[in-house]
């Protein structure tokens, strides 16, 4: 019965720059940059909220720090995406876990032959669970993962980047099903911010806390959830109860078919290490798009 996968789904989609090899070990060691190219991974919708497919080019325009950039690279809507699932399985988990297991395990039945996921757990250190795969069969092992020690969620998005950083694939994520209270890391937040800027990858959190919203400690852990997603172009999906975590899921796999990937190569080639921001424009009005809004330059 293990053996089988369970039913829904997961998408996200990627907004980044530059392709990167990642052999940064601790906080103080920087990741390399291979290419200088800046992707944005596009999702458009129309005022009654529907995706928008069909759209060519010239109906996009880019500003970078409030200059007009020229687009070197464009595709519509399907792209082979690689992603990270991080588990936390640290003791603040709880009961919690047994979702968080089922929502990875739920994950992988939505991704197509062209993609790539692996899984990660983490508490007191990162583990791998399962490397990257387009299977949609899950390791064994992901049921051997349980609630004990501390977190290192900010260890575990660095690990995640790192490895998205070697993936060919222009559109990465990082998927997050954690409490977000990280009690243990070597890396600042800051740091695991930077790190997925520079691999190209969104994060998507999924708040798996099991306290109310009233505590102080469980407003700040949510509050680093939120903005790890919101900073990289994702989203934050709270109180993940199963019908509505599966709701979520869905919507979010709906919009990875219906993407626009966007490529230019930056006229500002300073490697100062600073945030570079982003306008992405579309020349059709009543329409919304989502993507991230800047990146770090390499340093």
């Amino acid at each position: 019965m293990f053996s089988k996968v369970f039913r829904s789904a997961f998408l996200f989609f990627f907004v980044g720059f530059a392709v990167f090899t990642a052999t940064a070990q601790d906080e103080d060691t920087p990741l390399t940059i291979d290419s200088n190219l800046v992707v944005l991974n596009v999702s458009v919708r129309d005022s009654r909220g529907l995706h928008v497919s069909g759209l060519k080019q010239k109906a996009f325009s880019v500003l970078e720090d409030g200059i007009d950039q020229q687009i070197s690279f464009f595709a519509a809507e399907e792209t082979a995406f690689a992603a990270v699932i991080l588990l936390d399985s640290s003791g603040s988990m709880g009961s919690n876990i047994s979702l968080a297991r089922s929502a990875a395990i739920r994950f992988l039945d939505g991704i197509r032959t062209e993609d790539n996921v692996a899984i990660y757990r983490f508490d007191t250190r990162v583990n791998l669970v399962q490397d990257f795969s387009n299977s949609r069969d899950v390791n064994e092992r992901i049921f051997d993962v349980k609630a004990d020690g501390m977190t290192v969620l900010y260890d575990a998005i660095y690990k995640a980047a790192e490895e998205l950083g070697k993936r060919p694939e222009k559109r990465r994520a990082i998927i997050v099903l954690s409490d977000g209270a990280d009690t243990q890391s070597g890396r600042s937040a800051a740091r695991a911010l930077k790190a997925a800027s520079a691999a190209n990858a969104v994060i998507y959190t999924v708040d798996m806390s099991q306290n109310g919203p009233g505590s102080t400690g469980r407003q700040q852990a949510r509050a680093v959830l939120k903005d790890f997603a919101e900073k990289t172009g994702g989203t934050f999906v709270e109180k993940p109860g199963g019908a509505d975590l599966r709701t979520a899921f869905e919507a979010i796999v709906e919009e990875l078919g219906v993407q626009y990937t966007l490529g230019y190569e930056p006229l500002n080639e300073k490697k100062d290490g600073k945030w570079r921001s982003i306008e992405l424009r579309i020349a059709r009005p009543n329409l919304t798009i989502r993507t991230r809004d800047g990146y770090y330059a390499v340093k």
